[in-house]
Order: structure tokens, then sequence, then C-alpha cells
């Protein structure tokens, strides 16, 4: 009988793989980072096969950790950084090149000329996204372009396109499997969101052979089997999501209205709009929150392309602290007489800005401003950040505006009770943080888990959520309105021209 669950949590920085027990209780964790590659100011890539290593050690360290063989899982559930880019052989399996990351900008201009000739409202209209470098399909279209013969062994069938998903997934079951589920097409900026399929206009627009593209499914399913040499015998993969819907999930964000946060390489959030498939007119991005049984819950969502990895700037640039555990103190060390403020646009703005060329600044420094100001200005800018989301949000859909929002979070930044109080605070909201705080990877676990008949419906699966602590906020209305203002006034400054 079959007494674990695993899940594969591929992120940004590192690959996590979790086991958990038929209850859904963590039984053993291990976690690898691997190499950020940057070519060029604003290009981010990482090595495909140092992902691929950390998996299969990740998950063969939880085997040995919890005891378990291949035959005691029952599935295995992969949720996965979003975005970012491969296109490999389908007969070697070799990518044709790094993966370009979410992060990366090295397509903006292209971007740009296509914004300029009026293609962004017909590719909201269909995708629910903005036309910006974030998402895949101009990354996709640079590698068919600067990859020597990529075109036209695309063309000819002989390439394959994929998330990190997709590439995992082809990779553990041998290649013989290319597939995605809905959560990850639908960052691609070429699926249609509301017929949930490949759209032939944007496959056009962008020069994407339909031929690359992988078959999309539900999020929890089968999706195939893995080689019995990787882990001592077949394993299903029954579940994929991609991070940002696998969190939201974990964190039982099920009710229309209900909103997660995730802090992490970045920070995102996502707001259940239900079967309502909102159109922002904030810059946000509708998107697909999950799909099971062919049925689609939509979310609004905010994407800020740094938060934690503010923290590892200061660590490994600026030297000012040796590990992120030491920033929350030394924020607490800042003169409170000092107000310096950082925008870390340093590969542009996300959401509600959307500015590609805007790059990273401080201000307010004094005479008297030193690492202890920085290390809160750091801190604090993902407060600020993500009150900008939730402003956004409220704007896009005001009945969301009429009970007090309850932001669930989780992430790595979350173990920081000094952040997430500056969360609180800058909302004037009530922060929750969650007991089990690997949700990404719990919600990955709980999509197998559906999939073969353990974990029970989304409602009981809700039900099963524990608070760890709820954090309340504590700043005076005039403070916290200042220091928001000082904010707005500079990303204002940050901007580049165009916005």
């Amino acid at each position: 009988m079959p007494t674990a669950l695993i899940a594969i949590d591929q992120g940004t920085t590192s690959t996590r793989a979790i086991a958990f027990d038929m209850a859904l209780r963590p039984l053993a964790t291990a976690q690898m980072e691997f190499r950020q590659i940057y070519p060029s100011p604003g290009e981010v890539e990482h090595d495909l096969e140092e992902i691929w290593r950390t998996v299969v050690t990740t998950v063969r360290a939880v085997m040995t950790e919890a005891r378990i063989t291949a035959k005691d899982v029952a599935g295995l559930g992969i949720t996965n950084q979003r975005e970012t880019t491969v296109i490999w052989d389908r007969q070697s399996g070799e990518p044709i090149y790094n993966a370009i990351v979410w992060q990366d900008r090295r397509t903006a201009d292209y971007c740009d000329a296509l914004r300029r000739t009026g293609h962004e409202p017909d590719i909201a209209a269909k995708t629910g996204l903005l036309l910006d470098p974030y998402f895949s399909a101009s990354k996709i279209a640079w590698l068919l372009d600067n990859v020597t013969g990529a075109r036209a062994a695309a063309e000819d069938g002989k390439l394959a396109f994929g998330t990190i998903d997709s590439f995992l997934l082809w990779r553990l079951t041998g290649g013989k499997v290319h597939l995605t589920d809905a959560t990850n097409a639908a960052r691609t900026l070429l699926f249609d969101i509301g017929k949930a399929r490949w759209d032939d206009d944007l496959c056009r627009l962008f020069g994407v052979p339909h031929c690359l593209l992988p078959e999309v499914r539900d999020c929890a399913g089968m999706f195939g089997e893995t080689t019995a040499d990787l882990f001592g015998g077949p394993m299903r993969v029954l579940g994929i999501a991609g991070d940002q819907q696998a969190a939201t999930i974990g964190q039982g964000c099920f009710k229309p209205g209900m909103m997660k946060s995730t802090y992490g390489t970045g920070c995102f959030a996502l707001l259940n709009t239900g079967v309502e498939r909102l159109v922002s007119n904030n810059r946000l991005l509708t998107t697909i929150a999950y799909q099971l049984e062919g049925r689609r819950t939509y979310a609004l969502e905010g994407a800020i392309f740094v938060a934690g990895a503010a923290v590892q700037w200061l660590r490994d640039a600026m030297k000012l602290i040796n590990a992120a555990s030491e920033v929350g103190p030394l924020a607490q060390q800042a003169d409170p007489a000092e107000q310096v403020y950082l925008v870390p646009a340093f590969v542009g703005l996300g959401a509600p800005y959307w500015d590609a060329q805007a790059r990273g600044a401080i201000f307010g420094l004094s005479r008297n401003s030193g690492a202890a100001e920085l290390a809160r200005a750091t801190l604090e800018a993902v407060a600020y950040q993500t009150r900008d989301l939730l402003e956004a949000m409220h704007a896009d859909w005001p009945s969301a505006k009429a009970s007090t929002t309850v932001l669930r979070v989780d992430g790595g930044m979350t173990v920081s009770d000094i952040t997430m109080q500056y969360v609180a605070d800058i909302l004037a909201s009530p922060v929750d943080r969650p007991v089990v705080m690997e949700t990404t990877a719990l919600g990955a676990a709980y999509l197998a888990g559906r999939a073969a008949g353990i974990c029970p419906d989304l409602e009981g699966f809700a039900a099963q959520w524990q608070l760890d602590r709820r954090f309340e906020p504590r700043m005076d209305f005039e403070t916290r309105e200042r220091k928001y203002s000082g904010w707005r006034d500079a990303v204002k400054r940050t901007l580049t021209e165009q916005n």
C-alpha cells in the first residue's frame, strides 16, 4: 500500500523535494541551490542539466530520509518557476540553449515593437496578460531566431518547447510525454484562457509552430510514469501547477475573494475571482488559478519581480549581511528619523507599472544613512509593493474591498516576523502565516493525492489549513500614509519616460 506523496518544487534559485504522508504532513525535505547565469545586464539564464541533477538528487534524498521506495509513493506532484522557457531536441532530449528565466528582459524591445503596432489589446483579451518579456512567447521567438538552425528544426517538428514542468516531465518519463497543465500554459502569451487552447493567431504573431507546443491538461490527473532507473521503480506523475497557483491551492484559497501572497525571489499575489474572468483596468493579470475536471477557476494576479532577491543583493553584492536571517535584526537598528526608499527594479518593474526598462534606485539618503537604513528600506519595499497590488485589485474588483482582506502568506521571507509586521502595517490588513510554510509543495502534493484518490475535495482540504500566527497592523494612519506616499514618489522617479 502506498504511504507517501512526493512534491518536486523547482524554483528560481533552488530545487526542493518534499515527501508527505497520506495526511499531507511533511516527512522529509531536501533542497539544492543552482547557479544564476547573467550573460549581460537584464539577462538571466539557467543551466538545465544543473536543474535536472538537483531534481533527481533531492527526490532520491527525501526517499532515503523518509525510508520509502518507489512502491510506497502514490504519486508525484510538480510545481515550477513559471514563464521560464526551454526548447529541446525531441530525439536527444538535450536543450538547444540555456533556459531563459522569467526575470530575463532581453526581449523588451521586441515586445515594445509589437505594442507600438497595436497588438497588446488582442493579446490581453485572449490571454489575460500584458505584452511583456516576462512571459514565454517572446523568449521562444528569441531562441528560434538566435540559435543556429532552431527555426527550421522547429518547423520540421524536431524540437519541443516547454516551461520547466514540461521539460522535467519529458526527462522523468524518458521522453515519452510532452504535456503541461493549464496554469503553466496560461503564462505563455499563446494560450486563450477562455477557450482553454493554444491560439492560432498568437502563434502566428510570435512565429511559434504549433508542433513545438505541449498538450495541455488539468492540474490533477495522469501525466505519465517515471522511468524505473531514476528512483528504483516507476512512480506516477499525477499533478502539475505553476508555483504561484500551487501556493494558492496549498493555502486553501478556493473561495472568491480569498488572497495569498508568496514571498520568494519575487512576490506574487493572487486573488481568487471564481468562475468570473475579470478584466483588469489597473494593469494586473487575469490568469487561471487552477483547472480541475475541465473547470477553470480564475484569479487576478500581481507580479513583483524582486522581493527576496533584494535581500540576496544585500548579502552577495553589497556585503552588508552574511546571511538572509540577519536582515531583520539589522533593519530594527535603523534610525526612525531616517526614511530611505529602495525601489528594487533590478530587472524592471512588474505590476502594476510594467516598466521593463526601469532599474533599481535608492532615495532619501542622508549623511547618517547606513547599512541598517538600507536593510529596513529593503524589507519595507516588499510591503509597499504588496500594497500597490492590493490597491489595484480592490480597484478592479470593488466587492473585494467591501470586507477586510486577510492576506495569507508563504515563501522564504515569511519566516521573518519583522517583514510580515511591515506588510500588515503598510496594508492596514491582517496577515496570516500558516503552520505549513511550504505551501507551494503542499499544493503540488495535494494535486497528486487528489488524482490518486487519496486526498479530500477542495472544501475538505481547505478545512485542514492551520494558522501559525496572525500579524495585526500596528502603525498609525498618518505614519502609514506618509511612508506610502514617499514610496509612490520614489517609484515615479524611477519609471522611464515611456511610462
